[in-house]
């Protein structure tokens, strides 16, 4: 019997509802047609203002400090956020401020992000890829960039995004062991 795979996916919109939050759910929906899995999703919206509120992990409500645990304790991340101002949101990096700095060594990370146009796609490279850099985590090499014209309202309508989608998740796939450890976690081939 095989491992299931704990997948955390972070969609980092303060809004609801959100393309950001579509294209987190497309991904996992993407990556549990082919894996076994057990998935978790932190939505930034709905813990957004008890999370602003709170400056220090020891004083984080228990449903914030379970989404923490879940992130820092995930096979792989999903990690999906609207461009702001040519970034993430304030709120997203607090999210990440308390997640502890070697919770993710090794851990492999699909990034993706959502924006009004395409002129903001290299967010993911040039925002999201170092940050995760400074957990040590393993970015993988396709993230996946949605812009308005791919949607209709909140849904998916691009079979251009869906391409992106499944050519991520491939790429993805081959980098994915599990752990010969109890932990089962993943780690990625050398």
């Amino acid at each position: 019997m095989s491992k299931r795979l704990k997948v955390v996916a972070v969609s980092g919109s303060l809004r609801r509802p959100s393309r950001t939050f579509a294209l987190v759910e497309q991904l996992l929906h993407s990556i549990a047609s082919v894996l076994p899995v057990d998935s978790h999703i932190v939505e930034l919206s709905d813990i957004a203002p008890r999370l602003g509120a709170t400056l220090d992990r020891t004083e984080l409500p228990a449903e914030i400090q379970g989404h923490i645990h879940a992130i820092e304790s995930a096979d792989l991340l999903v990690v999906a956020s609207p461009v702001y101002r040519a970034s993430f949101s304030g709120l997203f990096k607090h999210l990440f401020d308390l997640v502890h700095h070697e919770a993710l060594i090794d851990v492999p990370v699909l990034l993706a992000a959502t924006g009004g146009s395409e002129r903001h796609a290299l967010v993911i490279d040039h925002q999201l890829r170092p940050l995760f850099s400074f957990f040590q985590a393993r970015t993988l090499p396709v993230g996946v960039y949605a812009s308005e014209h791919d949607f209709d309202a909140y849904a998916i309508a691009s079979d251009a995004l869906h391409e992106r989608i499944a050519l991520a998740v491939s790429r993805a796939l081959p980098s994915l062991h599990f752990a010969a450890s109890g932990t089962g976690r993943a780690t990625l081939a050398a």
